[in-house]
C-alpha cells in the first residue's frame, strides 16, 4: 500500500460499502467500460477484472480528496494499476471492432 492510502477501520468500511453499492448497480469499469468481476475476492491477485476503488483525482496528487465519495470510481484492478497516478483519459474505451468510414 502506498503512503497515500489509508488503512483505517473507517476507510475499510467505506470501501466495502462502496463496493457493495457498485455491485448492486452492476457498474462497469469507469476506465474501459467493461463489466467488473464483483464475485472475485479483493485479494485474488491473479484476476485483473476484480473490483478496485479508483480515485478520479489520484490520492498522490489530491490527498485531500481521498475520503470523498464523489472522487471514487469503480474500476478493474488491472485498469487502475495501469493508470497509476496519471490523469484520467477520456474516450470510448476498448472498441468491440474496428469501424471503417463508409464511402
Amino acid at each position: 500500500m502506498s503512503q497515500h492510502h489509508k488503512s483505517t477501520r473507517a476507510d475499510r468500511a467505506a470501501r466495502k460499502q462502496y463496493r457493495a453499492e457498485c455491485a448492486e448497480a452492476d457498474l462497469p469499469c469507469w476506465l474501459c467500460h467493461l463489466p467488473i468481476d464483483y464475485a472475485a475476492a479483493w485479494d485474488d491477485w491473479t484476476n485483473n477484472d476484480r473490483f478496485q476503488r479508483d480515485h478520479f483525482y489520484p490520492a498522490s496528487t489530491h490527498p485531500e480528496l481521498y475520503d470523498d465519495p464523489e472522487n471514487w470510481r469503480p474500476s478493474h484492478a488491472g485498469c487502475n494499476e495501469r493508470r497509476g497516478n496519471s490523469d484520467a483519459v477520456g474516450g470510448l474505451g476498448i472498441l468491440s471492432r474496428q469501424w471503417a468510414p463508409t464511402l
